[in-house]
Order: C-alpha cells, then structure tokens, then sequence
C-alpha cells in the first residue's frame, strides 16, 4: 500500500471520529436542552402555582378583611350604564317603578278608607300608637281661678279637649295565686269528705303557673336570655329560682307539648314543597363523644302562607341517615342547599330535588368583594342575570302556580340560556381554586337543582324560609352557648318548634305558649 493510501484512510478515520464526536456532542447538547426545558417547565408550573397560591392567599386575606370590617348584607351597588347585561337590570327597575307607582296609588284615600285610622308612618313624625293597647286617660284641668274669664268674669265652658298618647310600660310584677279548695262534709253522719278538685296543671308537683312558664320559655327561646341570666332577673325581684330549676322546668314542659309536635310534623309532611336547613350546636354531656365534637339541629319548614310550620329536631350526626329518618315517607319537593347528605333521602324517597340560588349568589357576592376596587368582573356578570331571575320571582309573587310557571318561561328561560352559555365558557378561563372560579365550580355542579324551579310554579328560587327559620336558633345559640344534655337539646327543639311555628303565622308567642301550657293538660 502506498503512502498516499495510508494517509487516505487515516484522514477518513478521524473525519468519521470527529463526525461520531461531533454527533455525541449535538446529542448532549439536545439532552442538555430537553433537560433544560423540562426545568424551565417545571419552574414555569412552580411559578403558575405560587402565582395562583399568592392570588388565593390575598384574596382570602381581602375576604376576611371585608366580612371583618364591611358590612354584612349580600347586597351590592351597581351602575347599570357599565353592567355587562343590562337588560336583567333595565327588568328590575320596570318592576321596581311599578311598585312605586302601586305604592303611590295606594296611598290615595277612598270614600272607604278616608276616615279608618292606619299605623303608617308619615313622613318626618312617629308611628301611630296600636289602637289594641289598653288607654288609661289622665285627665289635666285648669285650676278653678283659671276657669273664670279675665274679661268681664264669667265662667269659661268647656269646649273640647286636646289629646296626646305617651306609651308606658309596667315592669315585669310576681304575684302569687292561692289555690284554696273548699271542703264539704255531712254533720249528720259525719262520713265522706268532698274536696274541690284542683285544676289540671302543666307541672303538678312545680309551684310554676302555666304564664309563669310561658314568661321562662319566651324569655330563653324568643328573647335569647340564657336561664342563668333569669335566674338573675328573678333574684333582683327577691325570688329565688335556680337555674337548675329552670331547666327542669324547661324540659318538662317541652316534654307536655311533644304531642303537638308530631301533630305538626304530620301537618308539615303533607306539604307539597318542603324546605330544610341544618347547623351545629354543642352538646356537652353526649355519650362516647367529646364536649367540643359539634352536634347539629335540623330544621324543616312548608305549609301554604297562613299555615306554615317550623320544625327543629335534633341529631348529633349530620349524616344522610338523619334526612331519611326525619322525612319518613315524605315524597314532595325538597329544597336546600348545596350539601350532599340530602341526595340518600332523595334517592330513596323519589323526591324531586331542588337548589337554593341564594347560596350560589352568595358564593358570587364573596368573589365580587375581593375584586380589585373600582373594577368589575365575572362576579358581577354572575350576579346581574340572579338578579334578574329574582326580578321576575318579585314580579310573580302574586301569581297562581301556573301563571308563575309562565311567567318564568317567557322571562326566566332565556336568562338561564343565556347563564349558562357564560358559565360553560368561563369555567375554561378561570383558575379553579380562586373565589370565583369556586363560585363557577358550584354553579355548575348545583346547575340540575338550580333549574328545578322552571318545572313547578310552586317552587321558589331559594331556601330562605329554611335560613330565616333557623336564624332565632342562631342567635340564641350565641347566648346560651351550648346544651348540657342531649336530653334539653331534644326540649330546646320541640319548644323552638311551637313558638317558631306560632311566629310565622303571626300569632303573639307569650299569649300562645300561655294558652297551651294552661288547656293541655
């Protein structure tokens, strides 16, 4: 082989070398750069995700703020001219000038109704005094040397009278009532003694009179006052009544009532619609559970307007069970929120299921609040068209049934339509664990329950009526704090039954809870 070939052969073997090395190179380098890329994906995620924790993070912090410090209703100030729907806001103004113009209209007196006297307000004065409140008249005269005329001496005849009222009050007065029974016996033979019966008694061997109970009961369950605060209001009467007594006193009664409560249950699960509600309260005396373990009272509520009964029972569960053991056979509609212990009695007993709108503008009412200021968004997009849906609810308020059914079909559907087609695009574009992408997430998973409305002109919008039942369970609650027993959370929901259930047919408690207390025995 000559030199030359050698040489050759020996350059194509370092050029094929310098290939192979140049192609290891371009490989390291393509790993490098894929490596490289999957870093600065894995950072570009790291930082979405710190973006999106620090976005969450202040928005909570904006929230606490706002419920901390701003004001506590749902309502919100809008401004139509840069509303994004404006047709649902141009509906409720229509509505609301309507109303004005009844109001106004009303307000004209007729020959029927000139001279009837009315508790309404006038404008810069006070209410009326309510003409059922017993008068006591006090009359002032003159002195008798201001009777005689300062002309010529004659006596002054009376000519009228100038009347002002000025509400009083007697303070809470504790009087005994002495039960004497008269006993009769024969001289003659001088057998057998016949004694007066004494009347039937809510407590029989309690020296407690039925208004005496009526006052403790209204006291606690309607006014909020705990039973140790009581016992204190006794004390500063000069009477000595325990708290202890109380409570006995509390659950007793409860315990003389509990017919009528099944007969309200029965009255309330012949309801064709049917609301229901739970919340905590704490039991400190409950078997195999700690003081702090929270316990719930549930709440039920239906009947037509002048019939309406409340119904509290309570369970230390929150399970699906307690609605399928509280409901029976009920097989109406059942409106609540959006807590999903209420699909196993819907299942089983075949109800129809709807949801509470009022739950879902909330969740958009919290987004809105931690928009930054000045700015809107998809929280009031959201919340304009609930709007209009309430609008066409007020609208329909009178309304039979069917007329309300289509009402909501003409006026009703197309906002939905048009609802629901902002609400599938949105739910792409917003994160999910910001305020409002977790307003979005529940509007869409209620969605089939929020519509369930558009197949009943019985079914309303929301499940206020629930809320607004167990709001003075609520309220007392921040007082009393907790149940010793389970035994007096049982009497706490059969005694919130009667006085809430006589509150919303608009009958006094006191005179109420005094009538049952004095003929059921």
């Amino acid at each position: 082989m000559s030199d030359a070939a050698s040489q050759s052969q020996l350059s194509t073997a370092q050029l094929e070398q310098q290939l192979r090395a140049q192609e290891a190179e371009i490989a390291r380098l393509k790993a490098d750069n894929s490596a490289l890329q999957r870093k600065a994906t894995s950072f570009e995620r790291k930082t979405q995700s710190l973006e999106a924790a620090k976005r969450e993070l202040f928005e909570q912090l904006r929230l606490l703020i706002e419920n901390r410090f701003g004001p506590s209703t749902e309502k919100y100030s809008v401004d139509q001219q840069d509303l994004f729907f404006d047709e649902a806001e141009a509906l409720l103004d229509r509505l609301e000038a309507e109303d004005v113009e009844e109001d106004e209209d009303r307000d004209e007196p007729t020959p029927s109704t000139t001279n009837t006297p009315s508790k309404r307000r006038s404008r810069g004065g006070r209410a009326a005094l309510p003409p059922e409140l017993p008068r006591v008249d006090v009359v002032h005269d003159l002195d008798e040397h201001q009777k005689q005329c300062h002309t010529d001496g004659a006596e002054l005849t009376c000519i009228g009278e100038e009347i002002s009222e000025q509400l009083d009050i007697v303070p809470a007065r504790i009087q005994v009532i002495r039960h004497i029974r008269r006993k009769y016996a024969c001289k003659t033979c001088e057998e057998g003694v016949a004694t007066a019966p004494m009347p039937p008694q809510p407590l029989p061997k309690s020296n407690a009179s039925p208004n005496l109970l009526a006052y403790c009961l209204i006291a606690k369950y309607v006014d909020a006052l705990p039973l140790y605060r009581q016992e204190q209001v006794f004390k500063r009467l000069g009477i000595d009544l325990p708290r202890n007594t109380l409570a006995r006193w509390t659950i007793q009664a409860s315990e003389l009532i509990e017919p009528l409560i099944e007969r309200l249950r029965q009255h309330l699960h012949r309801s064709p619609v049917l609301h229901m509600d739970e919340t905590t309260v704490q039991v400190n005396a409950e078997d195999d559970r700690k003081a702090s373990s929270p316990s719930y009272m549930w709440v039920q509520r239906g009947g037509p307007p002048s019939q309406q009964v409340v119904l509290y029972d309570y369970d230390a569960s929150r399970s699906g069970q307690v609605p399928v053991r509280l409901l029976d056979d009920y097989g109406g509609v059942l409106v609540t929120d959006g807590y999903e212990g209420y699909n196993q009695v819907v299942v089983a007993n075949q109800l129809t299921h709807a949801g509470c709108w009022a739950h879902a503008r909330r969740k958009f009412v919290q987004a809105q609040k931690v928009q930054p200021k000045g700015k809107k968004g998809r929280a009031d997009q959201a919340l304009s068209l609930i709007r209009s849906l309430y609008a066409v609810e007020k609208h329909g308020k009178h309304l039979s049934p069917e007329e309300r059914l289509e009402l909501r079909r003409e006026q009703s559907q197309p906002t939905l339509d048009k609802l629901k087609a902002w609400l599938d695009k949105s739910l792409n574009q917003v994160p999910p664990k910001t305020t409002i992408g977790k307003a979005l997430q529940y509007l869409a998973n209620q969605w089939p329950k929020l519509t369930t409305f558009m197949s009943d002109g019985r079914i309303p919008l929301d499940n206020n009526p629930a809320e607004n039942a167990i709001r003075p369970f609520v309220i007392g609650r921040k007082n009393w704090l907790f149940s010793q027993t389970p035994r007096g959370a049982h009497a706490s929901a059969r005694i919130y039954s009667l006085i809430e259930t006589a509150r919303a047919n608009r009958i006094e408690p006191y005179r109420y809870m005094v009538r049952v207390l004095s003929e059921l025995p």
